[in-house]
């Protein structure tokens, strides 16, 4: 069970977080394209591979909490009730709930599930060559450490189950759409396995992959709860409260 950190603790955890991601960012945009993974030059550039825009959204989102730990440590208690400072740590959980955690979660179950399987089908082996093995493993594995950190030094509220499933499933289907819009536009598919699966073979494929976005919406919804049992049992409490005036 974890105890809530001070914000002076957490600022300094956030900000080496952010630091981090700004370090890799950067090094992922200075890659160099090549004839035989042309990358950023081709339609949609950087944009289209869900590991890169995981990546934006794990580098705002950290920005974020910087912002908000700031402002509770220079602002007095009375006025963090509401207004601005409210927002954004709603601003915060939402983020973090419906589209960090499950998203983060899936480049790294995705990814590793399908090298494991055959790395062919998602990362060739001459990207050895291109991307080094630490920045593979920055924007593919390190991701989940991190944000179980985060899920340990802030609790975050959870909605609507339903309004953040949807959420999730509209992010989902806005990629899809990316996806498909890209390969219609340049012919190229964003990924090496969606090249080799018959028609049928990849709706299945991309039913299968949005699908298991939920789960992992639940996992963390759990794994949350399980971190910080006391304030659910408190919020539940109040709830039920409410529910017999």
């Amino acid at each position: 069970m974890a105890t809530t950190m001070s914000w002076g603790l957490c600022v300094c955890i956030h900000i080496a977080i952010f630091a981090w991601y700004v370090f890799t960012v950067s090094v992922n945009c200075s890659l160099k394209s090549t004839e035989r993974h042309p990358g950023a030059k081709s339609y949609g550039g950087r944009w289209k591979y869900l590991t890169f825009l995981n990546l934006i959204m794990q580098t705002v989102f950290f920005g974020l909490c910087i912002l908000i730990d700031i402002i509770h440590l220079i602002l007095p208690a009375k006025s963090l009730r509401g207004g601005v400072p409210t927002l954004l740590v709603k601003l915060r959980d939402n983020i973090f709930t419906v589209l960090a955690f499950p998203v983060g979660s899936f480049v790294f179950t995705s990814f590793w599930t399908l090298y494991a399987y055959d790395r062919e089908l998602v990362y060739p082996k001459y990207l050895d060559d291109i991307i080094p093995i630490w920045l593979n493993h920055a924007l593919h594995t390190i991701i989940l450490p991190l944000l179980f950190v985060q899920m340990y030094i802030q609790n975050h509220r959870y909605g609507s189950r339903l309004k953040g499933i949807l959420g999730l499933a509209l992010f989902a289907a806005l990629y899809l759409a990316w996806v498909l819009w890209v390969h219609h536009v340049s012919d190229i598919w964003v990924y090496p396995i969606m090249a080799k699966l018959s028609p049928v073979g990849l709706v299945v494929f991309l039913g299968v992959a949005s699908l298991t976005m939920a789960p992992l919406y639940l996992l963390g919804e759990k794994l949350s709860r399980t971190v910080w049992p006391s304030s659910t049992e408190k919020e539940e409490a109040i709830r039920a409260c409410w529910h017999f005036r």
